[in-house]
C-alpha cells in the first residue's frame, strides 16, 4: 500500500486497544498484590502532580514533540477553522453539557439508587472533568491519526492558557460555589511537564540532528524512539489504575453507574467536533485532532482539583477516576473511527 494509504499504525500500535486492556488488567491486579508499592510510588509528588506518572507521559509526548516544526508555526493563523472547533467546544459546550448530564442522571434516572449528597458529590466529580480540557494525552491521539503536529501544540497550547484563566471561574459556577480552592501549581507544574519540557527537548533534539533542512536525519531518529511513546502510555496506564484499584473492585455498581454520562458525554462531544469537522471542510489533520481534544480531558487536574475540594475518598474524587478508566478505550475507539473515515475529507 502506499503512504498515502496505508495505516498510520505499525503492528504493534494496531492491536493497542488489546496492549491497554492487559495494561488495565495488570495495574488493577499490581495495585491489589502490591499495594505497598503503589503507595510509595504515589508518595513521589510534587504539588499533587505524581513525578512517576510524569516521566512517563514525558517518554510518551517527547518522540511527537521532535516532529513540531517551529518553522511552520507561523502559518496556523491561516488555518482558523481547526482553532474555533476546539475552542466553542472546550468552553463553550463540553462543561454544560457535562454539568446537564450528571444532573440528568443523578438527580433523576439513578436517583433511587445513590443518596442525594453522595450524588451531588459524583455530579461534582464530573464537572471537574468537563472543564478540564486535555493537555498530556492529544499528542498520543493526534499522532495515531496522522494529526498536523504543529497545529495541534498549538491547539493544546491555546487551551492551557485559557485554563490559567477560566479553569476556577467556571468551575466555581457550575458547582454552584464561591469559594472553590483550585492548586495552581498543579495547573503549572502539569503544563511545565507535560508540555514545555518535551517540547524544549524535541526542539533541541531536532535542531542537532538537522540544521540544514534535511528531514531523513529526523524521520531515522523518530522511528526509533517511537516504541518507547507507545511504552510511555502503556506504562502510565498500569500506574493510574494501579494506584486505584481497590476503589474500583469496592464499588463495580457505581463505577458503572457513573461510567454512563461519561460515556454519552464523550461520544456526543466527537460527534458535534467532528461532525462540525466535515461540514465545515476542515482537512483531516486538522479536525480530527480537534474532535479528541475536544473529548479528552485534563484528568490528573480533576483528579487533584476533586481531592482537593473533597477529600481522598469523597464521591468527586471516585468519578474523575472513573473518567480516567472511561477515556483510555473510548479515546481509542474514537481514533479508529476516524482512521476508518479519513477519506470523507479528502
Amino acid at each position: 500500500m502506499s503512504t498515502e494509504t496505508a495505516s498510520p499504525m505499525g503492528l504493534f500500535e494496531r492491536y493497542l486497544s488489546l496492549w491497554i486492556a492487559l495494561c488495565i488488567a495488570a495495574g488493577v491486579v499490581l495495585g491489589v498484590t502490591l499495594p505497598n508499592l503503589f503507595e510509595a510510588i504515589a508518595g513521589i509528588e510534587y504539588a499533587s502532580v505524581n513525578l512517576v506518572v510524569a516521566v512517563f507521559i514525558w517518554v510518551m509526548i517527547y518522540p511527537m514533540m521532535v516532529n513540531v516544526d517551529f518553522a511552520s508555526l507561523k502559518d496556523v493563523g491561516k488555518k482558523p477553522k481547526g482553532l474555533c472547533i476546539t475552542l466553542v467546544v472546550n468552553w463553550l459546550i463540553k462543561p454544560f453539557t457535562m454539568a446537564a448530564l450528571g444532573i440528568f442522571c443523578f438527580e433523576y434516572v439513578f436517583a433511587g439508587l445513590v443518596d442525594p449528597q453522595t450524588a451531588k458529590e459524583y455530579i461534582a466529580g464530573m464537572i471537574l472533568l468537563g472543564v478540564a480540557p486535555c493537555t498530556a494525552m492529544v499528542f498520543v491521539w493526534s499522532q495515531l491519526v496522522r494529526g498536523d503536529a504543529n497545529y495541534t501544540l498549538v491547539q493544546v497550547s491555546i487551551n492551557d492558557i485559557i485554563m490559567v484563566f477560566a479553569f476556577a471561574p467556571l468551575a466555581a459556577f457550575l458547582l454552584g460555589v464561591t469559594d472553590i480552592v483550585v492548586p495552581w501549581e498543579t495547573l503549572l507544574l502539569s503544563v511545565v511537564l507535560y508540555v514545555v519540557i518535551p517540547l524544549t527537548a524535541g526542539y533541541m533534539t531536532r535542531r542537532m540532528l538537522d540544521g540544514s533542512g534535511n528531514d531523513e536525519r529526523i524521520s531515522g531518529f523518530t522511528a526509533k524512539v517511537k516504541p518507547f511513546s507507545i511504552m510511555g502510555l502503556l506504562a502510565t496506564v498500569v500506574l493510574l489504575f494501579g494506584f486505584q484499584a481497590q476503589t474500583i473492585l469496592d464499588k463495580p455498581m457505581v463505577i458503572a453507574l457513573i461510567a454512563i454520562p461519561l460515556l454519552i458525554q464523550s461520544y456526543g462531544i466527537f460527534v458535534v467536533a467532528y461532525g462540525w469537522g466535515y461540514v465545515w471542510r476542515v482537512p483531516f489533520s486538522t479536525a480530527a485532532p480537534a474532535a479528541l481534544i475536544g473529548t479528552s480531558n485534563f484528568f490528573e487536574l480533576a483528579v487533584a482539583v476533586a481531592i482537593s475540594l473533597f477529600g481522598l475518598n469523597s464521591g468527586a474524587a471516585l468519578a474523575t477516576v472513573v473518567g480516567v478508566l472511561v477515556e483510555v478505550p473510548v479515546m481509542l475507539s474514537l481514533v479508529a473511527f476516524a482512521n476508518r473515515t479519513r477519506q470523507y475529507f479528502a
